[in-house]
């Protein structure tokens, strides 16, 4: 299998630089052949130059991208350019974008995941309003706030959606044109972020078609609540399993979080080609995933 990694050299200045760097390293280690493009193409201009030193293969060989969220457009290109080598990212643009954006996702995952109005405008808060009342929780097609703290993700009356709303659509590289509104889960917790975001009980799972790869607590840092007995594994793994059943995107990533009242619920998928891996085991997941793909 062949990597095409945006890992950067020197210590990390966010957790995707560290992400990006640790999970480059496993794939090494699990024997992949990796080759290192740029983050964008301010230098290089085009797809084809940035990937100018990978070799043409013999025969079509499987591949992976690890980096950071591209554009529908970049991805596109860099599929495109990687295929022309007889090389084959693992996911489509199709499937990138099913699994990518969550308006797209969110038909095929309904009940399995919060209630969720879709928003093409600004001007349509007042639907999601109606439909779910407050408190909501807040999100673009591609990503959330929650860095930010609670307040930039959750509003609890008019004036604090119409807010959030216009803020998520000026920022395409959350929004890409969609913002959904989301009725509020509240998750079980012990720890909240510096911003005040609830820390909850919340674990990535890796699937390749259908089948885990492997699965970590999501956040940083040592939880109580991180553990999982063998039942709830169960539980974490099979949601995600159905959650990649109906989403079909080949290598894919499902946030499953535990409630309150103690029900599991699917928080969101991705692509996971470009997703943290948190506690997830991260020799063991190249191992699976290269014995699933090849």
């Amino acid at each position: 299998m062949l990597i095409l990694s945006e890992a950067v050299l020197g210590p990390p200045a966010t957790r995707s630089v560290r992400d990006n760097q640790e999970i480059t390293e496993a794939a090494k280690l699990a024997g992949c052949r990796v080759y290192y493009i740029p983050s964008n193409f301010d230098e290089c201009e085009t797809a084809e130059n940035a990937l100018w030193h990978v070799p043409e293969q013999e025969r079509e060989t499987p591949a992976v991208w690890i980096g950071f969220i591209p554009s529908a457009d970049r991805y596109d290109d860099v599929y495109a350019a990687a295929a022309a080598k007889r090389i084959r990212l693992v996911n489509t643009p199709e499937e990138h974008r099913d699994a990518l954006e969550f308006d797209r996702a969110y038909p095929k995952l309904v009940g399995l995941t919060p209630e969720t109005v879709i928003l093409d405008h600004p001007a349509e808060w007042h639907r999601a309003a109606e439909q779910l009342g407050f408190p909501v929780f807040l999100r673009g097609a591609v990503r959330s706030r929650k860095e930010s703290g609670f307040s930039a993700c959750v509003a609890h009356d008019a004036a604090e959606l119409q807010q959030i709303v216009n803020h998520l659509f000026a920022y395409p590289y959350r929004s890409r044109g969609r913002v959904l509104v989301r009725r509020l889960v509240r998750l079980r917790h012990t720890r909240v972020t510096e911003n005040g975001f609830p820390i909850g009980r919340e674990y990535r799972v890796f699937l390749y078609r259908g089948a885990v790869l492997g699965l970590g607590y999501y956040w940083d840092g040592d939880d109580p609540l991180a553990a999982l007995t063998p039942a709830e594994e169960a539980i974490v793994s099979g949601l995600a399993a159905e959650a990649a059943a109906r989403v079909g995107t080949p290598f894919l990533c499902a946030d499953i979080g535990q409630t309150e009242e103690g029900d599991w619920t699917v928080i969101e998928v991705g692509d996971a080609q470009f997703a943290g891996t948190g506690h997830t085991p991260l020799l063991p997941l190249w191992q699976r995933l290269i014995a699933a793909v090849g």
